[in-house]
């Protein structure tokens, strides 16, 4: 395949996706003049669409993709030749059973690598990494990392507007679940302290799942001043976070996010998180849940701002 258009199927939450890139990136460079495109949630793969990785992205969520995932379904016509323009077709969609793949296959599609999207065994990169070594593709050491562009970056200038110079942390106090929550007065503990006695300013990360934990940290803090990041589009909040000196966050998308644009990162850990998903990098440290875990944090914090 000199310049093929590849496909790769890719549903999941930020997280996922954030820790697929090195494929994607594998992909990329394997064939640097091919047209790679995302089947998705456009809102994720938004971060990956014009930023180094794809080319195009399409919603897996549209109605007519219904018949694909049904035996022998139906399939709309449109649809059929949307995949069948594809030399190649890397799929992540969980399907034991191969009803996806198999419909895909009905379509005419040339090569189909099909990819279990749940880590076991391997470090979820790793692991999302594995199956292009049919391709011939290896990855020896992957790395998440999104790419902010110079629009993402202007759109964080304006964000930090009127903020006095200095060192900038990020927090982000939620996740998808509560019981992946590192308790919101340990947040606070160690905000106060980052405010009080290391003159940082803080910025709080806050979604639509962030609601209780974002609004009890905030009064936690009292009177210090908070920059609130919300309603942001992910490359822009990519692009935020790259200009913090230091991301404090629980096991979730976000704090994967924060990993991929580098600044030092302390992730917080709890009983309910898998190893598979602990990020890695020189410049980040995962912090487990439990006993003296406020001065793990702060003592991470030195160790990370020490090596900058």
């Amino acid at each position: 395949m000199k310049t093929p258009r590849i496909l790769v199927v890719r549903g999941g939450a930020i997280g996922d996706f954030i820790m697929t890139l090195p494929a994607i990136g594998a992909l990329r460079e394997r064939w640097p003049e091919g047209h790679i495109e995302i089947l998705g949630y456009p809102h994720i793969a938004e971060m990956a669409k014009g930023r180094q990785y794809a080319d195009a992205v399409r919603s897996i969520e549209a109605r007519a993709m219904a018949g694909f995932f049904v035996p022998n379904g139906t399939l709309d016509t449109a649809l059929m030749e949307y995949f069948g323009d594809f030399n190649l077709v890397v799929s992540y969609l969980f399907d034991p059973d191969e009803i996806f793949a198999g419909n895909v296959r009905r379509c005419g599609v040339r090569q189909l690598v099909q990819a279990s999207p749940r880590p076991s065994e391997l470090w979820a990169a790793e692991h999302y990494c594995k199956p292009l070594e049919s391709l011939a593709i290896y990855v020896d050491a992957p790395q998440p990392r999104v790419f902010p562009n110079e629009d993402d970056r202007r759109d964080a200038e304006r964000f930090f507007d009127g903020m006095e110079d200095g060192k900038v942390v990020a927090v982000h106090p939620g996740s998808g679940s509560d019981r992946k929550n590192w308790p919101v007065e340990k947040f606070a503990a160690v905000c106060r302290w980052l405010v009080d006695e290391m003159s940082a300013q803080l910025v709080m990360v806050r979604g639509e799942a962030d609601e209780v934990p974002g609004r009890r940290l905030l009064e936690a803090l009292g009177s210090r001043p908070v920059r609130v990041a919300e309603g942001l589009q992910l490359p822009e909040l990519g692009a935020v976070l790259e200009r913090c000196a230091l991301f404090l966050g629980n096991d979730s998308g976000i704090t994967h996010l924060a990993v991929a644009v580098t600044p030092p990162t302390i992730a917080l850990f709890g009983p309910v998180s898998q190893w598979v998903w602990e990020p890695r990098g020189e410049r980040v440290c995962v912090v487990k849940f439990g006993g003296e875990d406020v001065a793990a944090v702060r003592e991470a914090i030195g160790k990370l701002w020490s090596a900058v």
